[in-house]
């Protein structure tokens, strides 16, 4: 009897909760699309543009995969994928974001992942942009496209977070491949990009504290000229042209000339004309009358309009020993 008891009341506590349930669809809390405006990061102007963005809540973070404009025959599209880690509980999402640093290994299989087919090199050389240093791999394509793969990752010192804040954590990873720029081009948009986001709360703050004024403002023996050369080196620009297309080398072609130049004729020499005496009997000079000059049959025979000697059909074999071929 107590069996069939507590049967009977395991099925009533289940009947009850089925009528106490709305029914409703839940949608899981996946990767969805949101728009432009809403991206944690953004590229330089003049820099590529954004096509997509794609958001992932975690409990502890958010991440967004900002899609870019891409123009290469390297298969995979370009993005700036922005990662904002902080305290657990931040947000209702699915898993926790990992709190761990980007390591060298890491790095380096996402570099070819993220280019396949390109032999990427990891540069050795230090180099930093407004929020502190970056490390980055580049390679070129068979076809002549050249990549870079950056990473970065930004958080207060070791100090900072015994000191119970500063706990936050933002780590960016930057793929781009072009068929027409450089890797000089290429690395100007790692330089230039800007982070939009924030976390709420003073103790999450990654950038730690402000920094104050250059310590060179104001004192002797450091001028400042009005020109970014003179004192501080010049940034890297942003973005890049298009290379121009190749044109083709204008073939000019020369008019063949139709009729020769005309040939210069000798002076003519004809009889004197005297002329008329002038008063007081003092001699004048006398002119000489043009006269056509008149060619002999065996000139007219062999002068031709190129100026080239033609011999008579008259003067050919034994004739050509005559007087009158050897004029």
């Amino acid at each position: 009897m107590r069996l069939l008891r507590v049967v009977s009341l395991t099925a009533l506590a289940g009947l009850a909760a089925g009528c106490t349930s709305t029914g409703g669809v839940r949608q899981p809390n996946i990767a969805e699309t949101v728009a432009s405006e809403k991206a944690l990061a953004l590229p330089p102007p003049g820099g590529p543009s954004i096509v997509s963005v794609v958001e992932r809540k975690h409990g502890n973070g958010t991440e967004q995969t900002i899609s870019l404009f891409t123009s290469s025959s390297v298969p995979g599209q370009n993005f700036l994928k922005v990662q904002f880690i902080g305290a657990n509980g931040v947000n209702q999402g699915t898993g926790n974001a990992s709190h761990r640093t980007i390591s060298g290994s890491q790095v380096s299989r996402e570099a070819f992942a993220a280019a396949p087919g390109v032999p990427m090199v990891t540069s050795l050389t230090f180099l930093q942009n407004s929020y502190g240093p970056f490390g980055y791999a580049s390679g070129q394509s068979r076809s002549g496209d050249t990549c870079v793969y950056a990473w970065q990752q930004i958080s207060s010192s070791r100090n900072a977070m015994t000191q119970a804040r500063n706990f936050g954590m933002i780590q960016v990873r930057l793929r781009l491949c072009d068929a027409r720029a450089t890797e000089r081009q290429l690395l100007g948009i790692v330089y230039g990009y800007t982070i939009v986001g924030s976390f709420d709360g003073e103790i999450w703050n990654p950038y730690g504290a402000p920094r104050g004024a250059d310590p060179t403002i104001g004192g002797t023996g450091s001028p400042i000229y009005p020109d970014a050369g003179g004192y501080r080196g010049a940034p890297m620009s942003f973005g890049y042209e298009p290379a121009p297309e190749p044109t083709r080398p204008a073939v000019t072609r020369r008019a063949a000339a139709t009729t020769p130049p005309p040939a210069a004729l000798p002076a003519a020499v004809g009889p004197r004309v005297p002329l008329p005496d002038m008063p007081g009997g003092a001699p004048q000079a006398s002119i000489e009358a043009p006269v056509a000059p008149v060619a002999t049959q065996t000139e007219q025979q062999t002068v031709t309009a190129s100026g080239v000697t033609v011999p008579s059909p008259d003067c050919i074999g034994d004739a050509a020993m005559t007087a009158a071929c050897r004029r």
